[in-house]
Formats: C-alpha cells, structure tokens, sequence
C-alpha cells in the first residue's frame, strides 16, 4: 500500500490500522533490504547506538518508556518518536525522571520543571494548582495545551474555555521536554517546544508502594502504587496507582482536593506484540487559587501598603472549580519482521467542570478598594486522539536508516456556557467578605470544535559518526465556533507544510556537535478586514550546539545556541474609534538564546544537576508602540543547581541529603515594559533516609522530607500585565513515609 492510499484510508477510518497489520507482515517488504540484527529476548532492553530498532520489552516498550533510575537517562522518544540515544539527537532534549520528581518534592508538571534549562515554570506563581503554566524560550506560558502530551498524544483540552486537563506526577514516570518548533512530528504547535509526559506503566516484576504525606497548610495525602505479572507464563501484567490529596493554601479562604486513580494492563503474547491498556480518572472538587493582584501594591507600594502574599481577591461562598476528568486509551506495537514494525496509540478524553469565582479588576481611582468582577461556567469536553506509526529499519550500503511514517488525528468538542458580571468592591489591605452583591449578565451558550489531521515521514541515517535527520508533515485543520443561543456558525479550514532537518557527528570519545532547523506552526483563529481568518502563526529555529557523554556513564553535558522566529501573529488594526476591529497577520516575534545544563554522578554517592538559560526576546514588528520591546514572563537569565548527596558508612548510612537553588532573573510586567518584576533566587532541600539500614526488619520503609522556598522568601513570580501579578510560593515543608514491598 503506498504512503498515499494509507493516509487516504486511515484519515476515512483511522482505527483500520489494527486490521491492516496482518497484511503488512509479508517478508516481502524486506525483500532487498539488509535488516538490522533481530532484538534480544524480551526479558532486557539495551539502546542502540546505530540507529537500529531498539529492544522490544514486554515489561518496556522502548528503553524511553520503561522505569528510570537516577536523575540521567540515555535514550528519548519526545523528539524523533523512536527510541533515539540523546547523544545522537541533532535537537536539544532534557529529562526529568522519577527521581528527581521525588527528591525536589514536585506536587505538579510545572513544578517538575524548575530545574530545567530553556523553562520558565513561574508563571502564575502560587496560584497554578489548576493548571500548568510552562513557558518554553520565551512561548506558550499563556497556553500550555499546544505544549503538553502525554504517552505520545496531545492532552486535548480547550485552550479558549476553562476545560483544561491536568495531570498529577505522582502517576509520571518521566517528564521529556523537547525545546523548539516540533510541527514535523506533532502536528499545530507552539514555536518554542512541547512537554512529553509518560504515564507509570505494568511491569513483569512485582512492585508495590504504599506512601503518605503530611505538610505545610493542612496537607494529607495518601498513594498506591502496586504493578507484577498476572500469570505465569508472563504475559499479561498490570499496574494500578491511586492518590487522595487534600490541603489548604498559601491564600485564604481557597483549598485543594484530589482524587485519582489509574490502572493499566499489559498483554504480551508473543515477543512480537505488546498492548498496554491505560486509563486515568481524576476528579477535583476543590482547585485552589486562580486570582491575582495589581501590580500596585504589590511590585510597589500602594498608598504606603503592600497587599499580603495570602490576600484571597474573591467570595469564600463563590469559589468553585470542581473538574472530573476521565482518560482511556491503548498502545498497540506489532513488530511485523525484523524490519518493520507498526504502532498505535489511542486515547479518549471527557471533562466536565463546573466554576464560580469573583475576582479582582483594578483599583478605584485612588482608594484602597479593587473593582471585581465574577464569572461561572459549565462545560463538557469529549476528544479523543490517535497516532498511526509504521517503522523501518534498513540498510542502504553503509547508510543505516530508520525511517518513520505516520498518520495522526485529533478530534476535540467544548460545550458549555458562560455567565459574566460583576461584584462589589473589596478593600485590599483590610479585606471584608459576605456581600459580594454579584449581578450576571444574560447566559451565553456556545459549542467549540477543532479537528486535525496529520501525516509525516521521518529518516533517520547514520554513517559512520554522522546522524542525519529529515522529516516533514502536511497537516489540515478544522475550527469551528457555534453560538448555540443565535445560531451563528464561523468555520476556519487551514493546511500547512512542516519541515525538520538536523545533522550531528558523534565522535567516540562522547562529543557530539549538531546542527537543526525546524518549522512549527499554530492556526489564528482572528480575522481580517474582510471578515477570512487570517493565515497560521509560523515557527522557524536555527540551532547549533554540542552535547558530551563520557563513555561508559550515563552523565549528560549540553550547550545549545538558536534564534528563534514566529512570524504572521495576529495584531489589531490600528481603527478610528467607533470602527470594528480588525487583525493584521504582521506581527514577528523573535528569540536568540543560550541553554547549557549538566547531569552528572560526580562518585558513587554523589549526583548533580545543573543549568543556566539566557533568553534575548523581542517584538520585531508590531502595530503598536511595543515594538522593540520584550515580552512579559521572559526573564533574560536563570540558572538552578541541584544536588544529592547518599552517606553509607557510619551512624548516617541511609541518609540523602538534596539541596538546590533557583536564581530567576527579572523580567516585564508588560508588553510596554514600564514595570519590572524583580530577580529572586530560591533555596529547595530534601532530607531522606533508608530505616532498612536500621534493621532488615524495616527494610522497603523510607521517610523523606521537602522544602520549597526553603527561606520563606516573599516575591512576584511574574506579572502578565499591571493588573496580572502572581505571588510566588511561600516556604513548604512536607513529610512523606514510604513503603515499597
């Protein structure tokens, strides 16, 4: 079947795939092709060095998906989809891994990422308990649902509504963030990279975690985590992980309540086929806080006052946003020959949330008394996604390649309805509640529909130390925006092209030099004078860098330099008054920047991260006066240090002491950069040790303590604009006893 009749007949029907694969397996595929050597039984895994099919596993798929250990990894699939050595990928890759999840105590994905070059995980300071605000170089911090995927498809929420999916680290296995334009493989994007999360998977050897956790602000929690065989022959294995997490604030009057629960199963009948089953229920009841505060009053003073870090800006009766979220999904490999291999990731998605707040506006004139508005909605979300992958690995003379071809689809519907108002004024030093005096405006109904499909091909060729990677993808997507309560209808059909290419020499004593350019693009959803959509916002990135892996360790160093441009964003028109407005596709945003980081086993008991980021972004061409200017949420330096220390001798054997800092650079208030937020550099710790050192009797129990803001420093994380600010996270202390038998 050519590339061509199977992206026509997988877009009609994209489940046909699966009943394709057996007419795939004829030997003749292989015919004239010197295939690589067949894979190891399945009981190991090892990365290859040569781009060869990796290791099929039934406890692990890939290398990239199984368990990690440690802070260092060596293979990835966020960047290249296939099970690539990172000291082979021609594009800057970073990993965080169960470990270091645990040793800095991450209670959420932004969080997970403090410690990773080329992120800005700030955003929304102490607030983003209910989503996850990540920027990367500089983009995506206002919209992280073209960034975040996990196991290999898009987390389809709705980036124009409150129905957003979030997913809880304690059920990762590893956090992957690749940095730069990833259209090729992904489909619409945001410019600066995407987030790859990969769920906690069966394993054929007998695991089983008990954990609870007290802390700071009325924190409980307790987990699960049980997986092992469930036969004999080691054929059929599961994995089920479940968590209640309640706790107060850092603000008054706000709390959070979490319920999740995850199982999966893996089928393994042969050496050949491996299909996972996986779903994920969460449901929220209570998500925290989601307000803000001017920059008065908080960047400086007010009136000679600073509003309290714990300052809660809305009604303690109207504080609702209760999420339910349900996942289910399946990963289909069936290696067909030595040669070829075929792929199937599948996944539904359904939300429902019901919100109600009131929160601050702006102050009144020159009084101490904000202006606040109040807004609830109800919504119900349904989307489900699949990518369909085909892998060959051959031999042309001495090229080896790996090629990669794939057809994906995403189909997501948002319906709901919104309410707006406005409540009574609250004084913000000396804040009185219980008379909100909320009126709403008429209800308004509305239904939001996107749908994408993709088809790409990749290869990747080695000769020698040379590592060539090309690839490209056509997508067509479709938006479609109703409003239910008048019957108007607006549709937006968009296509593009997305191009990839890197180039890497890996030298036998570990270095690594590269070169890339690659393309991403995002559909505008604004429209011109004459009433059309304005053409797609594009992403183009030149990187150049150097990676180093001493032989024989799993130690990682990298330095990455790119410039990186967005151009055709939609800008309004500059329109007398009185006149609609209108968008122009002139807007061009540009970012150089440099990315260095270290993971390093410095000796047997030592372990260190560390990173800096330089960030140069500005407006190159707008319709206003900000042109020339950086945006806000950009700090132009970061830099973080982490590092485990594990004693094993004497008195202390069994101890890890962790320690860390995170320095974050100033940065704007505004796009008009006439306010700054000001640097701060923060302190983590941890604290754990071994009680089976104690006595064989104990062994499997660990008692672990976290402290974040370590110093209890009081700062502004970012601001999004002079009536957008975020306190950062007050100091938080957390005791966690785990059970691991």
């Amino acid at each position: 079947m050519s590339l061509s009749l199977y992206a026509q007949a997988s877009t009609r029907h994209p489940l046909l795939l699966t009943a394709l694969l057996g007419t795939l397996s004829s030997p003749a595929l292989a015919e004239g092709v010197s295939p690589p050597d067949p894979s190891p039984s399945r009981t190991s895994s090892t990365a290859s060095t040569d781009a060869k099919t990796l290791t099929v596993s039934s406890e692990r798929l890939y290398d990239a998906l199984g368990p990690t250990e440690g802070y260092s990894v060596t293979t990835s699939l966020g960047a290249t989809k296939t099970d690539t050595a990172l000291n082979e990928t021609p594009h800057s890759v970073s990993v965080v891994t169960r470990q270091q999840i645990e040793d800095q105590g991450a209670a959420s994905v932004q969080q997970a990422l403090r410690y990773t070059p080329g992120v800005f995980a700030g955003g929304r300071g102490a607030g983003a308990s209910r989503y996850d605000f990540i920027t990367l170089r500089g983009f995506g911090g206002t919209s992280t649902l073209d960034t975040t995927y996990l196991d290999g498809l898009k987390l389809l929420g709705d980036a124009g509504a409150y129905n957003t999916p979030q997913i809880d680290p304690y059920f990762l296995e590893r956090v992957d963030v690749f940095k730069g334009p990833s259209s090729v493989l992904y489909g619409q994007n945001q410019p600066g990279g995407l987030v790859a999360l990969t769920s906690k998977r069966p394993r054929f050897t007998p695991y089983r975690e008990l954990q609870a956790t007290v802390g700071t602000n009325g924190q409980r929690a307790a987990r699960l985590d049980v997986s092992g065989p469930l036969d004999d022959a080691q054929t059929l294995a599961f994995r089920l992980v479940g968590q209640a997490d309640t706790s107060d604030t850092m603000y008054h009057h706000s709390a959070q309540e979490r319920y999740t629960l995850a199982p999966s199963v893996t089928l393994a009948p042969s050496e050949d086929t491996t299909l996972t089953l996986m779903a994920y229920l969460q449901h929220d009841p209570e998500s925290g806080f989601y307000g803000f505060v001017p920059a008065e009053g908080t960047l400086h003073a007010r009136n000679g006052q600073t509003i309290s870090r714990h300052f809660f800006d809305g009604e303690p009766g109207t504080n609702r946003f209760d999420r339910y979220q349900r996942m289910v999904g399946y990963h289909l490999e069936h290696r067909i020959n030595d040669a070829l291999t075929a792929r199937q990731n599948v996944r539904y998605l359904s939300m429902d949330i019901d919100y109600d707040q009131v929160y601050a506006r702006t102050f009144e004139g020159q009084s101490d008394r904000l202006q606040r508005g109040a807004a609830r909605s109800n919504e119900s979300l349904s989307a489900y996604a699949l990518d369909n992958q085909l892998q060959l690995d051959v031999d042309t003379g001495p090229v080896k390649h790996t090629l990669l071809a794939g057809l994906d689809y995403q189909h997501r519907q948002n319906t709901g309805t919104w309410q707006f108002g406005t409540a009574s004024a609250l004084d913000a030093f000396a804040p009185r509640y219980g008379t909100p005096d909320i009126e709403y405006g008429a209800p308004t109904r509305w239904r939001h529909k996107v749908e994408q499909t993709g088809i790409y091909l990749q290869d990747q060729l080695a000769l020698g130390g040379w590592r060539l990677s090309l690839g490209g993808r056509q997508d067509w997507a479709r938006a479609t925006n109703d409003a239910r309560d008048t019957g108007s209808s607006s549709r937006d059909n968009q296509s593009q092209f997305s191009g990839r290419a890197g180039l890497l020499y890996a030298f036998e004593n570990g270095l690594s030099p590269y070169l890339s350019y690659s393309e991403s693009f995002n559909p505008n959803t604004r429209a011109d004078a004459s009433g059309e959509v304005l053409g797609p916002t594009e992403g183009q990135q030149y990187e150049a860098g150097i990676k180093y892996q001493p032989p024989g360790t799993k130690d990682h160093y990298t330095a990455s330099l790119y410039r990186l441009t967005q151009t055709n964003v939609a800008e309004a028109a500059d329109v007398p008054a009185g006149t609609p407005t209108y968008y122009e596709a002139v807007g061009k945003v540009r970012t150089h920047g440099v990315e260095l980081s270290a993971t390093t086993r410095l000796t047997e008991q030592f372990s260190l991260l560390a990173a800096y980021t330089y960030t140069d972004m500005e407006y190159v061409k707008t319709n206003d006066d900000t042109e020339g200017n950086t945006p806000y949420e950009v700090p132009r330096h970061m830099a973080s240090l982490w590092g485990r220390y594990d004693l094993d001798d004497g008195l202390l054997n069994g101890v890890s002491i962790g320690a860390g800092a995170r320095y974050i650079g100033s940065s704007w208030a505004d796009s008009d950069n006439t306010t700054r937020v000001g640097a701060h550099t923060l302190i983590d710790a941890m604290l754990a040790y071994d009680l089976g050192k104690l006595s064989p009797e104990l062994s499997g129990l660990n008692a672990r303590v976290n402290a974040t803001n370590l110093l209890d420093e009081t700062y502004v994380s970012s601001c999004t604009s002079l009536r957008n600010c975020y306190y950062g996270q007050e100091r938080s202390i957390t005791a966690t006893v785990s059970y691991q038998f």
